[in-house]
């Protein structure tokens, strides 16, 4: 099978299936001169609301990275995730944005421990980045 732009209205249950598998992922955002910051992260999909989760420490550079750009290219700043497992992969595009509400991350962290299979550690630093997506493309 070809790789190909998926639906986000409709994605194929092949796709969602991946997506609940346990994967590291990366997050590609962008510099202020353009150039690309790819990191490893643990990401969490929720097709239903359109948005995939990062959760992050709030100094780190990915989330200086989409604040410099929040405002820049409408919405907020242009990033991707994708995670790949053989030959079959997954990209995430969309706007990203920094969110601080204690409801919002708890219902991340959540996620995230249904996805990983494990609690994340206590942080009083940690921000949630949240990707209103756009595309997704992928093979699986």
């Amino acid at each position: 099978m070809a790789p190909h732009r998926i639906d986000l209205s409709d994605p194929p249950e092949p796709y969602l299936s991946f997506w609940r598998e346990r994967h590291l992922c990366t997050l590609t955002t962008l510099r202020p001169d353009g150039t690309p910051h790819v990191v490893p992260v643990g990401v969490t999909y929720d097709p239903e609301a359109g948005v995939a989760r990062v959760l992050a420490r709030k100094t780190s550079r990915k989330v200086a990275h989409i604040l410099a750009a929040t405002g820049v290219d409408g919405p907020g700043a242009r990033v991707a995730v994708c995670q790949f497992a053989g030959r079959r992969w997954a990209t995430l595009e969309g706007h990203a944005a920094i969110r601080t509400e204690p409801a919002a991350i708890a219902e991340a962290e959540e996620r995230y421990e249904e996805r990983y299979e494990r609690r994340p550690s206590p942080n009083p630093d940690r921000v949630l980045i949240e990707i209103t997506l756009t595309r997704a493309l992928g093979k699986a």
